[in-house]
């Protein structure tokens, strides 16, 4: 009887711990009616364009957890500080096109007099319990108080490494528009958030943003989710027109086909920001392996890549730097130029091409 009780209270004490502020609310009432009318919702929930299971084939729950805990690679994480600079984001001259990334899927820019921020994470950690899954030293020297204010703030999804509760909140008072997928946007509303503000989109929806810029709402292969309960929220990617750039602006996803579909409408893109890293065979149609990531590249048409969702958490099983590396090699074989800056480091948009030193194999 007694280990009944302890059960019955570690299900009460979850129940409460989950009803914090941060777990964010699920869509509800007219949201939840729009919802439902999306082509790519159904059975309750939201689903990917092309069939895509949790775990790839041969793959078990047990297996995953078992690697996970007991099967990283010694590396996982860096044993030096990641080197970082520290710029000065409030005093940008407006005729600047500046782009500054955060590690992880973080990053800012200034292009053609507009402020832009993307996923934006500065609490140190990526999990509802704080002192776990932390960032790696010396990879987290930015917070909200580094930034002007915000024309356009990008939200790719709800997970907890996208989607940051602590961050979000601090910027509300900066952020002048958001635009997100279907569903994430009752997060937001729930943190006080205006939703005259927020732009909730369905893949394949076009919004204008005024003073010539534009954005394209398209798909990613992922899934969304802050609690038990998932894809009750889209996640999307970004195709983003400047006055006088094309950006993609890749969220979480598998490869699939939509890259050259993707390519095909809206290419060539000057610049392409696809995640390379938190991946493994396990989960590969949630998670490009790094090698897919050059293809994915190659499909939209883009001039140059830049590898994000690496660098700042461990989420995966592999060392730390295994993704970049792999995209390196597997970039200069197909040809493709890459983008690589050091985090906090402000680089010139139309100097990205230039070669970037290979700061991480300096480190341990």
């Amino acid at each position: 009887m007694s280990i009944l009780i302890v059960i019955a209270l570690l299900i009460v004490a979850m129940a409460i711990f989950m009803q914090q502020p941060q777990f964010g609310k699920q869509p509800a009432g007219a949201r939840l009616e729009r919802i439902k009318q999306s082509p790519n919702y159904r059975d309750g929930k939201f689903q990917n364009l092309s069939h895509t299971p949790d775990l790839a084939e041969g793959a078990s729950y047990y297996t995953v957890f078992k690697e996970f805990f007991f099967g990283k690679k010694e590396r996982n994480k860096p044993q030096d500080s990641i080197p970082t600079k520290k710029e000065d984001l409030l005093h940008l001259d407006l005729k600047e096109n500046v782009i500054v990334w955060f590690g992880h899927s973080s990053y800012f820019m200034q292009v053609d007099g507009k402020t832009i921020l993307v996923d934006p994470v500065f609490s140190g950690s990526v999990s509802p319990i704080g002192f776990t899954n932390k960032a790696y030293p010396g990879s987290d020297a930015y917070t909200a108080d580094d930034f002007p204010d915000i024309d356009i703030l990008f939200i790719s999804h709800d997970h907890w490494d996208h989607l940051d509760y602590d961050t979000v909140l601090k910027l509300k008072s900066k952020v002048k528009k958001v635009v997100t997928g279907l569903g994430t946007a009752q997060h937001l509303e729930y943190w006080g958030y205006d939703t005259a503000i927020i732009e909730e989109k369905d893949w394949g929806e076009h919004v204008e943003l005024g003073d010539g810029f534009t954005v394209d709402i398209t798909p990613a292969r992922h899934f969304s989710g802050r609690s038990f309960s998932r894809n009750k929220a889209l996640w999307v990617s970004f195709v983003l027109q400047t006055p006088s750039m094309k950006l993609f602006l890749g969220g979480d996803s598998g490869y699939d086909y939509f890259f050259k579909e993707i390519g095909d409408k809206y290419g060539p893109f000057d610049l392409a920001i696809l995640e390379c890293g938190q991946y493994n065979e396990y989960w590969k149609y949630i998670h490009m392996m790094p090698q897919q990531v050059v293809q994915a590249a190659a499909d939209l048409k883009t001039k140059r890549l830049m590898p994000v969702h690496w660098s700042k958490f461990s989420l995966a099983l592999h060392a730390w730097d295994e993704s970049i590396k792999t995209v390196v090699d597997e970039a200069g074989q197909k040809g493709m130029p890459l983008f690589t800056p050091m985090i906090g480091e402000k680089t010139n948009l139309t100097d990205i091409g230039i070669p970037q030193q290979q700061w991480w194999n300096e480190l341990n």
